[in-house]
């Protein structure tokens, strides 16, 4: 059956309710060591909280940006998303300040020098000067302070790809993979400085991903799905998400399968069809963030979940993307520096995360009110006729980060 075409306006619940989850699991993940990562999505199968919420990066700009891109002139929308790149280095580098703070604060005030040896902070004391050209020119990326960079980059591709996607889909999805392999077979990437290799997040690799939510995202505007409903194809990637559950939980699974995959590199097999690298996005994590978000995309329980009063405020945190994440990345550095001076237990942990998340859901909650949205909304409520019914929530697309 074909779903209607969704109007200029309209957003999926589904949407904000798994990128507001992802935040939620980006920032666990963020504070290692504490009890509550291993609840996360990366314990679970192949991919993590990353990929999902590239994907859904890309799903988010199509359908945000490409109603703009499809009519004439187009330059305004170009612009507008090159601006929110251009925003979203602004931000990197207001985190990256923050974290630099943080993480100087504790050595200098609290004798944890242990973290200037961690994360990719040994060159601010060795090299300050690369470090700080480093930062500035995104060459050098500190941990856990490295995605923004490149989302941005894909947002400078953004326009051609979502306009490419509207006119020749299969050319886009047939030239993004073809680059993705292109990319792994020669290891290209982004220079770092002063360090050596590349960017941990390779926007040359991570492309696909991005490609394939924006594919997606176009597919959906049109009230169709990119990938159709097929029984097959739904018990395939469903068997798929069981065995990597199987794989990552078994110590002989992975014994054995890691053999076989070493075995396969013995032959000559492509590292990014067969290991499981990062930077990359090689075979199995693609695979994996792949059949989940089919299965995901079901009808049914999950849009009903989505949508449900239960989970607003893992919403209200995806509609504030941008801001949840670098609000989060920040309090999780401080996290970060808490446990390193005062290790503590299972209560510190506890107060660190979840009082890390109410701090990002009063500040999301905070932004929506006070928005300029928010007060266009509430006086055109004011102003509407008693007899009249009440006015439909101004529900805009705004695409929001990864991770």
């Amino acid at each position: 059956m074909r779903n209607s075409p969704i109007p200029p306006g309209t957003r999926d619940p589904r949407l904000d309710f798994f990128r507001g989850l992802s935040l939620v699991m980006i920032f666990i993940n963020h504070v290692p060591g504490t009890v509550y990562e291993h609840f996360t999505s990366r314990n679970f199968g192949f991919s993590d909280a990353a990929e999902g919420f590239v994907f859904m990066s890309g799903v988010a700009a199509a359908l945000a940006y490409g109603p703009g891109l499809a009519r004439s002139p187009r330059w305004p929308t170009v612009s507008r998303i090159w601006g929110r790149s251009w925003l979203l280095y602004l931000v990197h580098i207001m985190t990256a300040a923050w974290a630099i703070g943080i993480i100087s604060a504790a050595a200098l005030w609290f004798g944890a020098d242990v973290l200037l040896t961690k994360n990719a902070f040994r060159p601010l004391t060795e090299e300050p000067l690369a470090f700080l050209i480093g930062i500035v020119t995104l060459g050098h990326q500190l941990g856990y302070v490295n995605i923004l960079p490149m989302y941005a980059a894909l947002l400078l591709a953004a326009p051609f790809l979502i306009r490419l996607g509207q006119v020749r889909p299969g050319w886009l999805l047939i030239g993004s993979v073809g680059f993705w392999a292109l990319v792994g077979t020669f290891r290209l990437n982004f220079p770092n400085y002063p360090f050596e290799g590349g960017w941990f997040f390779n926007p040359l690799a991570w492309q696909l991903l991005f490609t394939l939510g924006i594919l997606t995202g176009l597919a959906l505007r049109e009230g169709r799905r990119f990938v159709p409903q097929r029984q097959w194809l739904f018990w395939a990637a469903a068997g798929w998400l069981v065995f990597c559950l199987v794989w990552v939980k078994s110590d002989a699974m992975l014994k054995g399968l890691g053999h076989v995959i070493w075995q396969f590199r013995q032959w000559g097999a492509p590292f990014w069809l067969v290991d499981f690298d990062k930077t990359f996005v090689s075979g199995p994590r693609l695979l994996h963030i792949m059949a989940l978000a089919y299965v995901l995309s079901m009808p049914g329980l999950v849009p009903r979940i989505a949508a449900s009063r239960v989970v607003a405020p893992i919403r209200l945190l995806g509609r504030q993307g941008l801001p949840v994440f670098a609000l989060g990345t920040v309090l999780a550095i401080f996290a970060q520096a808490v446990k390193a001076v005062h290790p503590a237990g299972i209560w510190q942990d506890t107060a660190l995360i979840l009082g890390g998340l109410a701090l990002q859901w009063a500040f999301a909650a905070a932004r929506e009110r006070l928005s300029p949205k928010a007060a266009q909304r509430a006086a055109a409520a004011l102003s509407a006729a008693p007899t009249e019914p009440p006015a439909q929530p101004d529900l805009k697309w705004v695409a929001a980060p990864a991770r």
